[in-house]
């Protein structure tokens, strides 16, 4: 059994990308990132364990947003702006962002209050109730990562067909 840098190693009964949860009384599973855009249709997503902190999921999510097709011009490779609460407030992913030309509005630590935030962070809340709304979700029945990933996809589809055929 290989163990993470951490020392903790996967459990057996949940399989890989599992940890302990340190909101949920140490319960084992997983957490599912995402980035979203205005309307809350899901661009990006990843999933880690339970105790891997927000941060070092930003870096990957954000190299994962596949172009963006607009009616002038090339293809958008990047968004415009990012909004992030105050788990993403590190400046080595401020200076990341700032150096792909990716204007951000991360709330400071300690300075900032999380009500100014919240206008547009409940977007990503309704999306992430959405998905919890799919039961294999909602508790994790396969214990292989790369399964875990393509049922959220597949979700992250549904919610998006259902969105723009509306």
């Amino acid at each position: 059994m290989v163990c993470d840098r951490l020392g903790q190693c996967p459990c057996p009964q949940r399989g890989r990308l599992t940890g302990p949860n340190p909101t949920d009384r140490g319960k084992s599973g997983p957490k599912i990132h995402l980035i979203v855009d205005r309307q809350g249709l899901p661009i990006s997503l990843g999933i880690s364990a339970a105790n891997l902190h927000d941060s070092q999921a930003l870096i990957p999510l954000v190299r994962g947003i596949p172009p963006i097709r607009s009616r002038r011009g090339p293809r958008r490779q990047r968004p415009a702006k990012l909004h992030g609460d105050k788990g993403y407030d590190y400046p080595h992913l401020r200076r990341w962002l700032s150096l792909r030309q990716i204007r951000h509005r991360i709330a400071h630590k300690g300075t900032e209050s999380s009500e100014r935030l919240g206008r547009h962070r409940w977007v990503v809340e309704r999306t992430v109730s959405w998905l919890s709304g799919c039961r294999r979700l909602h508790r994790r029945y396969a214990r292989k990562p790369e399964h875990f990933l393509a049922f959220t996809a597949i979700a992250a589809t549904l919610i998006c067909h259902r969105r723009i055929t509306k």
